[in-house]
């Protein structure tokens, strides 16, 4: 298993909340950290997202010109739109 390098750093959260999350022995950094986890993710789908937009209109346009390349052999649910 490979340890990550921490870093502290300070938060600024609800007192209230804090305090129930102290009281019911949650992690408060694990939480923390899995959240901003998820949040870094989120924010590089969107931004790839963003940065690739004219790619997939591009893809798109093309495929409304030509078809899709292997329509003819397609047996997915949706294969048949790819006909016309």
């Amino acid at each position: 298993m490979v340890s990550a390098i921490k870093r502290k750093t300070s938060l600024t959260l609800d007192a209230e909340v804090l305090d129930s999350a102290k009281a019911l022995e949650i992690n408060v950094s694990a939480v923390a950290e899995a959240a901003l986890k998820r949040a870094v993710a989120e924010a590089r789908r969107k931004q790839w997202l963003t940065e690739n937009a004219d790619n997939f209109a591009a893809q798109a346009a093309w495929h409304e010109r030509n078809g899709h390349p292997l329509a003819d052999i397609m047996s997915a649910p949706g294969a048949a739109s790819w006909n016309t």
